[in-house]
């Protein structure tokens, strides 16, 4: 087993303080928005507290580090990641690609000359993306596109507070209430012509407020807009946004991602393990590179979002399933005298992070201990691991 030491990414919409917390060290003073423990080479987790990256160890020895089944069927790659995510403002709109899209997404643009890292690329690997997200506290997120008579029905609702420009809109949804008019009215609202854009926008703020105040079955969701029009003013992504879902996870509570769902993360902290990607489609209420067109194409606005709850496979011990070959999610909460055997919460190479209390793993090859906030990978050839103390840990490992 190897301990981790993990990178924080800072980005702008980043809690200033939620990640050092877990981590029991001093807030930074920069926003802290994800904590990425894997293989990535973006920001690969470091070994033992030394130069060697968890990427270096999985390159050398790919067999024994992922077993021979996870190295064949993913190329000798880790094929997930794990984070803490905290976000204090709104993440960008956004989608994934899958698989087949990812690897002709990246092959077009490897093609194209532009070189890693440029800031215009849309695909920086050839991976899907699916994710899974478990809340650790009230976490609000648009979790993919409202039906269609929910959309017509909240464009009407702006209209009756007075902004006309939408009823077009509102009209074709009523017209022809299925999926791919609301994808249709998202990618129309997200290409505004821009010489009204900015009015636009701003109608549909005073709106928001005038429905907050006003009451009713929309007021919380203009209540979301409002508060995400305070981090990103004048942006068309605050009317898009009011045709996806909206959903308050409560801790324990986490939703699954898949390709081509519509989401945008609006605030809280939680545990996410996603395949091992940075691939992100991004189309709104966000700093970095856009591109409406490819997302819209990416994007199915029929892809359910559910609200899922683990399933008891031990005690104490709660799984996430989901069809994702890349990842398993499992979340074990452990007593005095309990005991986590590898078969309950997942087999072949595993990240273990302890979110409290303190617990010791024993494997084939050694023991480790863990407190709050730290981290380990347990490579295959390790067997069969055993947990015993008193702590909160997440366990990602893969799906097949």
């Amino acid at each position: 087993m190897y301990r981790l030491t993990n990178t924080t990414q800072h980005y702008a919409w980043g809690s200033p303080s939620a990640i050092s917390d877990l981590l029991g060290r001093e807030p930074s003073g920069k926003p802290e928005a994800e904590l990425w423990m894997g293989a990535h080479p973006t920001a690969p987790s470091r070994i033992d507290g030394g130069e060697a990256t968890l990427l270096d160890f999985v390159s050398a020895d790919p067999v024994g580090m992922l077993g021979p089944q996870v190295a064949a069927r993913f190329k000798n790659r880790l094929p997930f990641l794990l984070k803490v995510l905290s976000a204090a403002k709104a993440l960008s709109i956004q989608t994934h690609p899958t698989r087949a899209q990812a690897e002709a997404g990246f092959a077009a643009e490897q093609a194209r000359g532009l070189a890693a890292g440029d800031p215009n690329r849309n695909y920086v690997d050839d991976w899907p993306k699916p994710e899974i997200l478990m809340a650790l506290t009230d976490f609000e997120a648009l979790a993919g596109c409202r039906s269609p008579q929910d959309a017509e029905q909240v464009l009407g609702a702006l209209g009756a507070l007075g902004v006309d420009a939408l009823e077009p809109v509102r009209a074709e949804l009523a017209a022809k209430p299925e999926p791919a008019t609301v994808a249709a009215a998202i990618g129309r609202l997200l290409e505004w012509p821009a010489d009204t854009r900015g009015q636009l926008v701003a109608d549909v703020v005073e709106a928001c407020r005038a429905g907050a105040d006003k009451g009713g079955e929309f007021a919380e969701d203009f209540a979301a807009a409002l508060r995400v029009a305070e981090d990103f003013p004048g942006d068309v992504g605050l009317v898009a946004m009011l045709l996806m879902e909206r959903v308050v996870l409560k801790p324990g509570e986490a939703i699954f991602l898949e390709a081509g769902g519509l989401h945008a993360y609006l605030r809280g902290t939680g545990i996410e393990l996603l395949a091992n990607s940075d691939n992100v489609l991004r189309a709104g209420l966000t700093p970095k590179h856009i591109d409406v067109a490819e997302l819209l194409r990416i994007m199915d606005a029929g892809v359910p979002v559910p609200v899922r709850h683990g399933t008891a496979v031990g005690t104490g011990v709660v799984e996430f399933d989901t069809p994702a070959p890349e990842f398993r999610l499992y979340h074990a909460s452990l007593d005095t005298g309990t005991t986590l055997r590898a078969e309950v919460p997942g087999t072949g190479p595993r990240i273990v992070l302890a979110l409290s209390g303190e617990v010791e793993l024993r494997g084939t090859r050694g023991t480790m201990t863990l407190t709050q906030g730290e981290s380990c990978f347990v490579p295959a050839r390790e067997g069969r691991v055993e947990a015993t103390g008193i702590a909160d840990l997440m366990v990602a490992a893969p799906g097949v």
